[in-house]
């Protein structure tokens, strides 16, 4: 019987193995395309939609309009788009919202739970249909000390307003979560 085992075990391992091969010999999927109308717009409104309750002035200083104050002055600094007063003068709608999703607390992170970050979500509408046409997501890591806070938001939003760059350039979309 023992070793009737110690041979079930030794061919479960050749049978792992060569399944862990065939994986990694499957092609690489191409990038889906971006949107015509993310890669052709030129008339864009910045639209805010606000952060989730509890995180201003504490663990982050400034107020809830922070991350959209820096992503609007980011949009503009690009001098790519013009940015418009109403989404009905503009091709895309970028909406922002600084969102502290709720988790598990104190999470067993070896079953694959953790505790959500805060995170930064772009969520690009065509202004005509009103469809989402794509979504950008960056979490900003936690920290013990209020400058360290501060400055993984601001690591943030200059890894989104990398993201959105590096998908309108056709490059990559990088880290970023298409939708």
């Amino acid at each position: 019987m023992k070793a009737f085992r110690s041979g079930l075990f030794a061919i479960a391992l050749v049978m792992s193995g060569l399944g862990d091969v065939g994986l990694a010999q499957a092609p690489a999927v191409a990038a889906a395309p971006v949107p015509q109308a993310v890669l052709s717009a030129k008339k864009i409104f910045v639209a805010n939609a606000g952060s989730d309750a509890g995180m201003f002035p504490h663990p982050f200083s400034g107020g809830p309009d922070r991350g959209y104050n820096q992503f609007y002055a980011a949009m503009k600094g690009m001098g790519s788009y013009e940015l418009v007063g109403s989404p009905a003068e503009a091709d895309l709608v970028l909406e922002l919202r600084l969102h502290a999703p709720s988790g598990p607390a104190n999470a067993d992170k070896t079953k694959g739970a953790s505790d959500p970050l805060p995170m930064f979500r772009l969520v690009i509408y065509d202004a005509k249909t009103h469809y989402v046409l794509w979504a950008l997501t960056e979490s900003i890591e936690g920290a013990a000390l209020q400058k360290t806070h501060d400055r993984h938001f601001d690591d943030a939003m200059t890894a989104l307003v990398g993201d959105w760059k590096k998908m309108v350039s056709g490059t990559s979309a990088g880290s970023a979560t298409g939708n």
